[in-house]
């Protein structure tokens, strides 16, 4: 029995099934996320406190950085240790999975950097053909 278009994702070349599909988005919205990148990042170059990733990230709110967290602890990606002190101190830490991120997301960092130039000069372009000419005005 074959599976028809419905039941079958595509991804590149390889055929998924749609189920499989979704979970995998699930994944990776996770994981892709502009947070858990910056998150899974800082935590790579060791174990970190909840402070220490809020004051490292920028612009990323308290509030957000306590569900990013959550979620990549869910996911086994990160563990937390909570310290029996006074006040108690919480490190984070990437697990084993977490650290096969790594090379991944550094790529990802590689490239952006190395294709910035390029993005901007394309931005410029589409903001040139896109902007009436007074548009500038307005802002």
């Amino acid at each position: 029995m074959t599976a028809t278009t419905s039941e079958t994702a595509l991804s590149g070349q390889n055929a998924m099934p749609y189920a499989s599909a979704c979970r995998v988005r699930t994944v990776l919205d996770r994981i892709g996320d502009k947070w858990a990148i910056y998150v899974v990042d800082r935590l790579g170059h060791g174990p970190h406190r909840f402070s220490e990733l809020l004051r490292g990230i920028d612009g990323i709110t308290a509030r957000m950085l306590t569900v990013t967290l959550r979620g990549l602890e869910r996911d086994g990606i990160l563990i937390r240790t909570v310290h029996a002190a006074v006040p108690a101190r919480v490190d984070y830490e990437l697990t084993p999975l977490g650290k096969t991120l790594l090379d991944t997301i550094g790529q990802l960092v590689a490239w952006a950097g190395a294709h910035l130039g390029d993005i901007e000069a394309a931005q410029a372009s589409y903001d040139a053909r896109s902007c009436p000419p007074d548009c500038a005005e307005d802002e």
